[in-house]
């Protein structure tokens, strides 16, 4: 994992990271009823905040996209998936932990939403997130500072 990094999202990377999301996507989104192929990927393109978002790499290549965006009262993780290929081999646990170290300096909480019955709230679980409310597609989750 020495070789991984995070850098700077652009304009240019747009394409990869909302086509990322409709693979990673697309088994939890076609269980709950809701996968469309455009507009899985047009979310992505309509919610990307630059100056906030990161591309993920491993040896150089292309292996996942995170966001956090900043918003009054916490920062919301957002687009964050890890490539098939990368995942299971603590890349994903790796970003979201350094990405929680700063907003545990901060003493900021952080907020997110996971698809139902989505393997990522495991995750998620795992780093101290608990469950606020949910709808019929999503659970939205917040996680308190540590200290």
């Amino acid at each position: 994992m020495a070789d991984r990094t995070l850098r700077s999202a652009s304009d240019a990377d747009v394409e990869a990271m909302a086509e990322l999301r409709a693979v990673v996507l697309r088994d939890d989104l076609e269980r709950l009823g809701r996968y469309d192929a455009r507009r899985v990927r047009q979310r992505l393109r309509d919610g990307f905040g630059g100056a906030h978002a990161w591309v993920i790499e491993v040896g150089g290549a292309f292996a996942g996209c995170v966001a956090l965006r900043p918003t009054g009262d916490a920062h919301w993780l957002e687009h964050f998936y890890p490539a098939p290929h990368a995942q299971g081999g603590g890349i994903g646990t790796a970003v979201l932990r350094e990405l929680l170290e700063r907003c545990d300096r901060d003493g900021v909480p952080v907020r997110l939403n996971v698809l139902r019955g989505s393997a990522a709230r495991r995750l998620y679980e795992r780093h101290g997130f608990l469950a606020e409310t949910e709808s019929q597609v999503d659970v939205f989750m917040v996680r308190p500072p540590s200290p």
